[in-house]
């Protein structure tokens, strides 16, 4: 393949290449007017490292394609990873290549491939993968749609800065932000499952005291140890579950719904970190019932959720 006659191929000059390319033009100017073997000679070694630096860097952008962009956990205005994959056909190569990603809603950083070597987790992908990681903070949450990656590089010399742009058509499910809030029995929409009593097994271990724990459970010596209330935890004894609902009918578009979808989603990822179960109950305009067990999959519903009053009759779409 010709880089030079590809349509996806910008070329441009930089600014250090400007001043490389106006010193050797007066190089060549003062040996052509003054006839100095020494200035003819020093023309010649600029124009061929000029040539070089263009047929080097050339190089840099062959043989490397998009394979993929990962999915992963994106919440609305939460930096986070993206990793890209590449498919590197020339894996020793040095590349030293500026990656740039073309997100609608977001706000991408730039990431960094320097090519010539592997980790361990690109080898374990495959032969060819090479992953790069970027950091994007999604304005809002929904789908979000990826339209191009374009990668950039200016090696060796910097004389001339090569762009190669791919076109790109893959959408991406933004989370809501999880909200910073305090769990509590009475709140709506949430109920706490019941937790073994303590006694039936011998005490394991201990933990920080939670709102609700009886006091018989508390850990006197850990507590006096660490300057806080701690209470004991037993063999077999399962943390407390979390039980969410949202009807939809009872919501319009607004300001309200989407902090209402946020404190949901801050309580789910509250009882990840807790190690506790999560059931979300989704009540549609059509009265249907959609129920999810797992914090992904609740995520995933409150990402797709759209208010049932003012103009909003479809249902619910199909969670997954």
């Amino acid at each position: 393949m010709l880089l030079w006659n590809d349509k996806h191929l910008r070329l441009s000059l930089t600014r250090l290449g400007l001043e490389f390319l106006l010193a050797m033009l007066l190089v060549g100017g003062f040996a052509v007017n003054t006839g100095n073997n020494l200035l003819y000679l020093v023309f010649s070694l600029m124009f061929g490292l000029f040539l070089v630096s263009g047929w080097e860097s050339r190089g840099a952008i062959r043989d490397l394609a998009v394979e993929r962009i990962e999915e992963g956990r994106f919440f609305a205005r939460v930096r986070s990873g993206l990793r890209v994959r590449f498919l590197d056909r020339a894996r020793g190569r040095v590349r030293a290549l500026e990656v740039s990603l073309d997100m609608d809603g977001a706000r991408v950083e730039r990431g960094f491939y320097p090519g010539g070597h592997r980790t361990p987790a690109d080898a374990r992908a495959g032969d060819e993968a090479i992953g790069v990681t970027l950091h994007i903070q999604p304005e809002r949450r929904g789908a979000c749609r990826v339209r191009g990656l374009e990668i950039r590089t200016r090696y060796p010399f910097g004389f001339l800065e090569k762009a190669w742009r791919f076109t790109l058509d893959q959408e991406l499910l933004v989370f809501p932000h999880p909200r910073n809030i305090i769990l509590h029995q009475d709140m709506k929409g949430e109920e706490r499952r019941p937790v073994p009593a303590p006694g039936i097994s011998s005490p394991e271990s201990a933990r920080p005291f939670r709102q609700g724990d009886p006091p018989s459970r508390v850990h006197w010596k850990r507590t006096a140890q660490r300057g806080a209330p701690w209470v004991r935890t037993f063999e077999g004894e399962q943390a407390s579950g979390l039980r969410l609902s949202l009807d939809l009918r009872a919501w319009s578009p607004g300001l309200e719904f989407e902090r209402e979808l946020e404190r949901l989603s801050g309580a789910i990822l509250q009882a990840r970190l807790r190690r506790q179960s999560v059931h979300l109950e989704l009540t549609d305009a059509e009265g249907r019932h959609h129920h999810c067990e797992d914090p992904p999959s609740c995520w995933r519903a409150l990402a797709l959720a759209s208010p049932a009053k003012e103009g909003y009759p479809a249902p619910l779409p199909a969670i997954s």
